[in-house]
């Protein structure tokens, strides 16, 4: 490691502050970040830790019946606290990493982040939910550009994630043992007004929605009508877990198991 400065706003306003300085990074879980600067790939000069803000952490519901969770909330927390409003989002947040991740990273961390094979991602996307940072709302379709790259600006803070609440919702996940990540996963979430599938772990460009099985679910709710769908290989990952055409399968797989849970 080296000589860093550490800050510990107990507000936003003073995050933000803190984070104007020069070469300074917020810090949340640390999940990602504190592997990073042990191997020495980022180097700032200051770390605005984000820890000690209670106005970002808890979850509750708003006055239009949405999932209020703060972008400070660990992922133990979204588990035993949105089981009752949004079952499928809580049982995503319980199969994170371990239980040492599960109580020190955090959702903001995570959506920040946009890891392309992290879970949140699929669930924020799938649930059409808007990123809220100390100074606007994000769409979801709008927020995630790319592996690893995200609408946020410079020094801005995800403080809240809004998630409308489905009629019925699942994330089916094909866990990559070594790292608890998903080697590929998909979040299915069926509301009033359409279904909306997102995939997280297979592709170069990160999440994505899967508009083939979108338009084949909202037609015809149910397991056989995404059987015959492929998901296009050509910008899929491949390493040394599984090839391209292994996750372009398993996108296929792991929808049609999804939408069978929901449908019992």
């Amino acid at each position: 490691m080296y000589n860093f400065d550490v800050e510990m706003p107990g507000t936003i306003a003073d995050a933000v502050k803190a984070l104007s300085r020069e070469e300074a990074q917020p810090l949340s879980g640390g999940q990602t970040l504190i592997p990073t600067l042990k191997a020495r790939l980022a180097a700032p000069s200051v770390l605005v830790s984000l820890l000690g803000i209670a106005e970002m952490k808890g979850v509750c519901t708003d006055s239009d019946g949405r999932l209020c969770i703060g972008g400070g909330t660990t992922h133990a927390t979204v588990a035993a606290e949105a089981a009752a409003h949004y079952p499928a989002l809580a049982s995503l947040a319980a199969r994170i990493g371990d239980p040492a991740v599960r109580n020190r990273g955090t959702i903001g961390g995570s959506v920040a982040n946009n890891d392309p094979s992290a879970c949140y991602p699929a669930s924020v996307l799938a649930s059409g939910a808007t990123i809220v940072t100390n100074s606007r709302e994000i769409a979801a379709d709008d927020y995630f550009q790319g592996m690893f790259e995200t609408a946020l600006e410079e020094g801005e803070i995800i403080t809240e994630v809004k998630f409308p609440i489905p009629e019925s919702a699942h994330y089916e996940k094909h866990l990559q043992p070594a790292s608890r990540f998903p080697l590929v996963a998909v979040f299915v979430a069926k509301f009033a007004d359409g279904v909306r599938v997102a995939v997280t772990g297979a592709s170069e460009n990160g999440v994505f929605r899967w508009t083939d099985a979108e338009d084949a679910l909202n037609g015809n709710f149910s397991a056989d009508a995404v059987a015959g769908l492929k998901a296009d290989g050509s910008q899929m990952i491949s390493d040394l877990h599984g090839s391209a055409t292994y996750r372009a399968h398993l996108v296929g797989v792991m929808t049609k198991r999804a939408v069978a849970a929901i449908t019992g």
